[in-house]
């Protein structure tokens, strides 16, 4: 005897847990505004429903740009949830992914399913539709992570920054103090920083040196085989 043939009704999904920083601020997450239920009035990650004939990736483009507004430069899939009953309204597996930008180069705009778009501190986040809370928590794990063996905090800072926005960039996102002095010399040694002519005047001490971030030249190194790292 034959066994009945089993029916698959499982919907998929992006989510995206997007960090922004603001100088010497916490590190921020942007969260919309649900206006539709489940959760309508509530706070969420950006993100929705494949469709039919949509990558993964345009998807979850398409979603930051209808829902907030913005397009973000660095942006990767970061992990998979499916537990039954994460959705009350199917079954939905979700691909969430990590996102990177520099607010003061994006203006925030609510539209489609979303009433409002607004960046949280990490450390003072509202309650948090579906399992959104969950994917942060990893999301976050992931970026302290990734942001010491890979220069991704560049894509968080303006195009040309003096040195101690970076200082405090991965204070603020590794959650600790750093030894200023061998921080300094080990990002200056790989010579991925290109000096400016131009200063910034912080408080009563000297101006700082504005520097830029030269992409280019870490491409190169990495297909040499050069490996970032910062501890």
């Amino acid at each position: 005897m034959e066994s009945p043939k089993k029916l698959q009704d499982i919907k998929v999904a992006v989510d995206a847990v997007i960090f922004g920083y603001f100088d010497k601020k916490d590190l921020q997450i942007l969260l919309i505004k649900r206006n539709i239920e489940p959760f309508k009035g509530g706070w969420a990650l950006p993100g929705g429903l494949v469709l039919d004939n949509e990558n993964l990736d345009d998807a979850v483009r398409r979603e930051l740009h209808e829902e907030a507004g913005i397009k973000p430069d660095f942006l990767e899939q970061l992990y998979t949830f499916g537990n039954v009953g994460r959705d009350p309204r199917n079954r939905v597996v979700s691909i969430a992914y990590l996102g990177l930008v520099n607010p003061s180069y994006h203006e925030l705009f609510a539209d489609s399913d979303a009433e409002d778009a607004q960046w949280f501190s990490v450390n003072d986040l509202p309650k948090l539709a579906f399992d959104h809370q969950n994917i942060i928590d990893i999301a976050l794990k992931r970026l302290r992570t990734k942001i010491q063996y890979q220069p991704i905090g560049f894509n968080l800072l303006n195009e040309e920054f003096p040195f101690s926005d970076l200082e405090n960039l991965y204070k603020t996102i590794i959650g600790q103090e750093i030894d200023r002095r061998n921080f300094r010399k080990k990002i200056m040694s790989y010579g991925l920083l290109n000096e400016t002519n131009n200063v910034k005047k912080e408080g009563s001490g000297r101006p700082g040196k504005l520097f830029t971030f030269n992409q280019e030249k870490y491409k190169e190194l990495e297909q040499e085989g050069f490996y970032f790292e910062i501890k």
